[in-house]
């Protein structure tokens, strides 16, 4: 897998790069700000971008703007979102507008390496990726009388992992049930939350997390 990656404190960016490449993974860029990312792209043609969520001049949303614009400009190029904070609402916007070939992490993940290179390989893959803990976040928010509250425990744990992204595969294999247990929960969740069912699981979590973004 041939990865770039982004961000402008130069140690951070470094320290990713070399766990990567420890990991196997071939390492095509490095950039410090937006523009150096949009070249290195251009240039080498990576699998997937890893891009800081703050970049220089405003350190606020650049490298979520310029992963945007790598999704629209080169749609066989995956991208990475990497923040240091909690912030849903970015996640939530990056996914809706991209929802194959993207993924949004907390910084915190990448002390993990095997997290992040699974994070990689999915992404290259063509799904979406979004950090756990801003999907616990979305589920728990308060509600009055809500859907959600129809849901039973097992739905909005299955909900949570439809929201990260896991197939139903890797749902069945985590909640260690079957893949049938698990396409019968989804039809009782996007009953329940009134969405329509559809073979293309990138809308299906779009249809989650709009829902849970309401």
């Amino acid at each position: 897998m041939r990865v770039v990656v982004a961000d402008d404190v130069m140690l951070m960016r470094a320290g990713i790069a070399r766990l990567l490449a420890d990991a196997g993974i071939e390492i095509v860029g490095e950039a410090s700000d937006a523009d150096q990312l949009h070249r290195q792209v251009a240039g080498s043609q990576p699998d997937v971008a890893i891009i800081d969520i703050r970049m220089p001049p405003t350190h606020t949303d650049e490298g979520l703007v310029a992963a945007g614009q790598i999704r629209s400009s080169h749609p066989d190029v995956g991208v990475l979102v990497l923040s240091q904070y909690l912030a849903p609402s970015y996640a939530i916007e990056l996914l809706e507008q991209h929802p194959e070939h993207c993924g949004y992490l907390l910084k915190e993940r990448i002390s993990d390496i095997a997290v992040l290179v699974d994070a990689l390989q999915r992404i290259a893959e063509g799904e979406c990726v979004l950090d756990p803990t801003i999907v616990t976040r979305l589920l728990a928010r308060s509600r009055k009388q809500g859907p959600l509250d129809q849901l039973t425990e097992r739905e909005r744990e299955v909900l949570g992992l439809i929201a990260e992204g896991r197939s139903n595969a890797a749902i069945a294999e985590r909640l260690v049930v079957t893949p049938r247990t698990v396409e019968a929960h989804i039809r009782q969740i996007l009953g329940k939350l009134d969405l329509h069912e559809s073979p293309d699981d990138h809308r299906r979590v779009l249809a989650v997390l709009s829902y849970l973004r309401s």
